[in-house]
Parts: C-alpha cells; sequence; structure tokens
C-alpha cells in the first residue's frame, strides 16, 4: 500500500482513497491472501514507497530474475 495514494489528488485535493474504498480494498486483499493460503501459497503485503519497498524485497530475497510493474495513468 502505498502512502500516497491516500493523500489529495494533484488538481482537486480529493482523497484518491476514501475510507469505503479502502475497506473495500483490505477486505479484497484479505480475501485474496486467504485464497491463496488454501492453494498452498501466500501474499506478500508491504505499506510504504513501492519503489523502497520492491527494493528491500529484492535484497531481502536475494534471488530475483524479474520484476514486473505497471505505472498508474496519470490525467493531464
Amino acid at each position: 500500500f502505498d502512502p500516497r495514494h491516500y493523500l489529495g489528488t494533484h488538481c482537486y485535493g480529493f482523497p484518491k482513497t476514501g475510507p469505503h474504498r479502502l475497506r473495500f480494498l483490505l477486505e479484497s486483499v484479505k480475501d485474496l491472501r486467504e485464497t491463496l493460503k488454501k492453494k498452498g501459497s501466500t501474499l506478500v503485503v508491504r505499506k510504504g514507497k513501492p519503489e523502497d519497498v520492491v527494493h528491500d524485497l529484492i535484497t531481502q530475497l536475494g534471488c530475483v530474475g524479474v520484476v514486473v510493474f505497471h505505472e498508474e495513468v496519470r490525467e493531464i
């Protein structure tokens, strides 16, 4: 979870993620984690700037061949 997603938007200052959306996200992540556990896997969830969190995970794991990500589309 990137803390910047809970700040105001660039143009109008409205929250990007309000309390209802946050609850939905948390419930969805919890459900995904439980589903993966039932299949013998897991889900890594972290809070922080993705550029820092991903770097730390790669360092922690030590052997990472590929990292895939998407960039948020911003309206002008």
